[in-house]
């Protein structure tokens, strides 16, 4: 008995689907308002992304990057915030029972890009990196809004040890 070949396209094409997405990443939808104007600028079209797992295989997550996460408050539902402290840097948080905190070793500080209107590292803390289960590296969808997505922190949330830094060699000049 002769199997079909889109039987056998399905048998080949599945383990091959599913090792792509375990191992480089997949698209995903965002939805919510907490990082406009980077993702849904308009709440008229939902932004997709591409959630790249390889690119924090290794755990080095930079500040800027957008993440993808684990919600430390609910385990079922992922989140994707902006890093805007790592481990060391000294943050001065927007509501968090402490005014000023050093970000611990294996955690970052992660913030929604619109202030105010996200469930981020001011309300819950500092992040575990063994949350972090991808990096938003693109829009995919809509095709208007395809484009790298940009690694920055604002100025305003910069840690305040850079700010430091940043003073520090002004004044050399």
């Amino acid at each position: 008995m002769k199997i079909p070949n889109f039987i056998k396209n399905i048998f080949f094409g599945i383990p091959v689907g599913i090792t792509f997405i375990d191992v480089f990443g997949y698209v995903a939808r965002v939805d919510g308002i907490s990082m406009q104007p980077a993702l849904n600028p308009d709440n008229t079209k939902t932004d997709y992304v591409f959630l790249s797992k390889w690119a924090v295989k290794s755990y080095i997550i930079n500040r800027g990057d957008v993440i993808s996460l684990i919600s430390p408050k609910d385990p079922s539902q992922k989140i994707i915030k902006r890093v805007v402290g790592v481990e060391g840097d000294i943050i001065a948080t927007l509501g968090y029972k402490n005014e000023i905190i050093r970000v611990p070793q294996g955690h970052c500080w992660i913030e929604g890009d619109h202030t105010g209107h996200s469930m981020d590292s001011n309300r819950f803390g500092p992040v575990s990196l063994g949350l972090i289960t991808a990096k938003a590296t693109c829009i995919v969808w809509p095709p208007s809004r395809w484009q790298i997505l940009p690694s920055f922190v604002p100025d305003e949330r910069l840690p305040l040890n850079l700010i430091s830094k940043s003073i520090l060699q002004v004044a050399q000049f």
